[in-house]
């Protein structure tokens, strides 16, 4: 890694990669822990950039706030915003 680049956040670690896959779980058992394991991550982004506690969240604010870093990303770059898709 270029000490010099921000970090990437990282949504599923590669030991979380590892565990998922070795999980008696299905395929789709395993995209779905993925996912929520990854979800997680995005929920603990928009607390912290809202300040609004998790168990507070609505709807409509994470939607907010995906507008917002989705504006981000197409005004400034994909690597000012927080998601990189």
């Amino acid at each position: 890694m270029n000490p010099t680049q921000p970090t990437q956040p990282q949504f599923l670690t590669p030991e979380e990669s590892r565990a998922v896959d070795a999980a008696l779980l299905s395929s789709h058992e395993k995209f779905l822990t993925r996912l929520t394991i990854s979800s997680a991550r995005v929920l603990q982004q928009i607390v912290k950039d809202t300040q609004i506690p998790l168990e507070e969240l609505t709807a409509e604010q994470i939607i907010s706030w995906f507008e917002k870093d989705s504006k981000v990303r197409r005004e400034q770059g994909t690597d000012a915003a927080f998601l990189k898709w």
